[in-house]
């Protein structure tokens, strides 16, 4: 039988973990929702350079108190091509820097407020509807929830300086500290979170249940180095380019622990030189200790950024299938000086949104062939491209509005506007398809060999009629046009009868009322994005009246 009191602080430790993790997780949440679009904005804009990179990689990670959240957007953000692999590594060693501001948090101990904090942060989520003010108070309740988990820790850890067992493993660390970075790496690969485990290091030192530096900080070193399996699960799939990124990630922490376990003495020694003359509190020593290891990291291997980018490109060879995602045309010099080119411009860049979506269908398509994941996360992938060219050429047009331009520039302009909007709504509707074949797979939904027929089919000719009705507005071709409309018909003749096709195999028997609920959503979804081409055809040869 467990001691009464073992047990206590075996529930005491686990809860307040479990509280603690959730805080950080409710917290990171919040954060995002709160900043919307404008982190993949701020990593969009401000990576020009890898020392732009490690500012926005800095800020992006402030916000949302998550550098594997970090990581894994940039890593999403390579694979779909908005940014390349050199970028990407500035932006990975900002999240480092980043993540240091959480154990910064912990370390201004306000636990004795973290009910009254979770309250506020309750009333914020349970009595407005602005949606601003509930993810604030996701955000609220979730920074309560972390202290009052740490308070909840400290009590079940509290006991652990007077075990001595625990006090020997201590002992050991301060020994062999490799054993301190195996411990951190395997505890944060566990939770998922190195600022969980730094957290919990945090409150360690701060109960004296770890007694010396000399242990506490390996275990620092191994934190980081477990953080970055986030990294490398959500590369799984992913591009060579986003591969590469993961494993930029992972070389980074491995090398920045290894140098500093090498210079484990004279680190220690600057650690306590700064604990004793600033008179920091022990939660607060970590904080500085963690934050002084990810700067000094990150200007140690900044000069390297390209060696790093020669040598991941060895270790994953392959030519890298991604395509360039930017805006290619929209120039905004153009605006002011020649709106008509501007025009021009937009109309182009709109044709090459068209391609994007045309590469999504065929993902789609893919994806509900094959049943593989990579092909999925590709059509997502494009589908939030289109939702990023949707907003980048609407920006320019609405720019073009206010110059004075001829009459058949403003009906280009106003052809394009509507261009942009039916290529958007494509990429919704396979995005809707994709989901559905997720839905499939997840439940264990069965088509059968005529369903999956009929599906290709109809996949088949709206992929030709949407490249038709781009190919009739590039070359404003009326012919083309007319072709589409006729196809546009074909597509919703289509539907009809395999929607005839689907209740006769329900009747017999053939497929369960789920499959059929799949199936009929697809093929909807498909004579939608038809009727999108359709407008797009009608551009040309104008709108029926």
């Amino acid at each position: 039988m467990i001691d009464a009191s073992v047990q206590e602080m075996i529930f005491l430790f686990l809860g307040g973990l479990g509280i603690f993790l959730f805080g950080i997780k409710f917290m990171s949440e919040g954060l995002q929702k709160t900043a919307g679009d404008k982190l993949r904005d701020i990593l969009d804009r401000f990576t020009s350079n890898p020392l732009l990179g490690i500012l926005a990689g800095i800020i992006v990670t402030i916000l949302i108190q998550s550098s594997s959240g970090t990581t894994v957007l940039t890593i999403g953000l390579v694979n779909a091509g908005f940014m390349t692999l050199r970028q990407a590594i500035g932006v990975i060693m900002g999240a480092n820097i980043g993540t240091t501001a959480t154990a910064f948090i912990i370390g201004f101990d306000i636990s004795a407020y973290a009910l009254p904090i979770i309250f506020v942060g309750m009333l914020m989520l349970f009595f407005f509807k602005n949606k601003r003010i509930t993810y604030l108070g996701q955000t609220v309740f979730g920074f309560g929830a972390l202290f009052y988990g740490l308070e909840l820790m400290g009590e079940g850890m509290s006991p652990l300086r007077s075990v001595q067992s625990f006090q020997d493993l201590t002992v050991t660390m301060s020994e062999t500290p490799i054993l301190g970075v195996v411990i951190g790496t395997v505890f944060t690969v566990i939770v998922q979170s190195s600022s969980a485990t730094i957290g919990i290091l945090q409150q360690l030192f701060s109960e004296g249940a770890i007694e010396s530096l000399d242990a506490a900080l390996p275990v620092l070193f191994g934190d980081n180095i477990g953080t970055t399996v986030t990294a490398a699960l959500a590369a799984i799939g992913a591009s060579i380019a986003a591969k590469r990124a993961a494993a930029v990630h992972v070389l980074f922490n491995l090398i920045g622990a290894t140098i500093f376990l090498i210079l484990l003495v004279p680190f220690t020694s600057l650690v306590e030189y700064l604990r004793d003359i600033l008179a920091l509190e022990p939660k607060m020593t970590i904080a500085f200790a963690h934050g002084i290891f990810n700067v000094s990291n990150t200007i140690l291997q900044f000069p390297f950024i390209a060696a790093f980018a020669v040598l991941v490109t060895k270790i994953i060879p392959g030519k890298d299938s991604v395509i360039d995602y930017k805006p290619r045309n929209l120039d905004p010099i153009f605006i002011e000086q020649s709106p008509s080119v501007a025009v021009t411009q937009a109309k182009a860049e709109s044709i090459h949104m068209g391609e994007i979506a045309v590469h999504g269908l065929e993902e789609t398509k893919n994806y509900l062939n094959s049943n593989q994941p990579k092909h999925a996360e590709v059509a997502y992938q494009l589908e939030d491209a289109l939702n990023n060219l949707d907003k980048k050429i609407t920006n320019y047009l609405t720019q073009i509005s206010s110059e004075s331009i001829t009459e058949a520039d403003s009906n280009t302009h106003s052809a394009v506007v509507d261009v942009v909007r039916d290529i958007e709504r494509i990429g919704d509707h396979f995005e809707n398809i994709v989901e559905l074949n997720d839905y499939k797979i997840t439940n264990k939904v069965h088509l059968t060999d005529q369903a999956i027929e009929d599906l290709n089919e109809m996949f088949n000719l709206t992929l030709l009629t949407v490249q038709e009705a781009l190919n009739s507005f590039e070359q404003m071709d009326e012919e083309l046009a007319k072709s589409v409309m006729k196809k546009e018909d074909e597509i919703d003749k289509m539907e009809r009868v395999y929607r005839k096709k689907h209740i006769m195999r329900l009747n017999e028997g053939l497929c369960s009322g789920t499959a059929g609920i799949v199936f009929v959503d697809i093929i909807s979804n498909l004579e939608r994005i038809g009727d999108h081409a359709l407008n797009i055809a009608q551009e040309v040869t104008g709108k029926p009246e």
